[in-house]
């Protein structure tokens, strides 16, 4: 259901939150419809979790127009997967080869092979970022004690925010 100012309205039991405290009205009370919007048409905040597969994003107000991000490309996981491999590599070489030792080659294929898993299983285009697979490259390099897990996450990471998404529109250009 649509409330004031076309804004979906949430359910008073998912409220989190929102309270007139937040808001200082004036002793005079010059300006009661300025409370009114603030209060009612904005949309309040939900408590429902936000799932990590559910790449749908509204268009406009209305439920009836919705954006659906494609499924992901194989081939282009598997080409930005090799490029990110060797420019992780270099980058990371040339951090400093005495964090990494002997370890770099270890360090880069684990970073490798959960981006690849994320490209081949969630990555669906710009807007679809996630920070979990650079949370997980940390903890899968701490457990299996390799040097560098902070860095290379890090450098992971800004790779993917640097790159990917550009890389995807180049890549989907050349398909058209």
């Amino acid at each position: 259901m649509l409330g004031a100012g076309g804004l979906e309205s949430v359910p008073e039991s998912e409220v989190v939150g929102l309270d007139a405290t937040f808001f200082s009205v004036p002793q005079q009370n010059h300006y009661p419809q300025t409370l009114f919007i603030l209060l009612h048409c904005f949309p309040r905040f939900s408590a429902k979790p936000i799932s990590r597969n559910s790449f749908t994003c509204a268009l406009t107000h209305s439920p009836t127009h919705k954006y659906v991000y494609p499924d992901p490309v194989p081939e282009f996981a598997e080409h930005e997967t090799q490029k990110f491999k060797f420019e992780l590599f270099w980058k990371l070489s040339e951090e400093g080869v005495d964090e990494f030792g002997d370890d770099l080659h270890s360090v880069v294929d684990v970073c490798a092979q959960i981006f690849s898993e994320f490209l081949h299983k969630e990555y669906r285009g710009p807007g679809t970022l996630l920070v979990e697979p650079f949370t997980d490259m940390m903890v899968a390099l701490k457990k299996k004690k390799l040097p560098g897990a902070a860095l290379a996450a890090r450098e992971s990471l800004l790779w993917l925010q640097n790159f990917v998404d550009k890389d995807w529109e180049v890549w989907n250009s050349k398909l058209k």
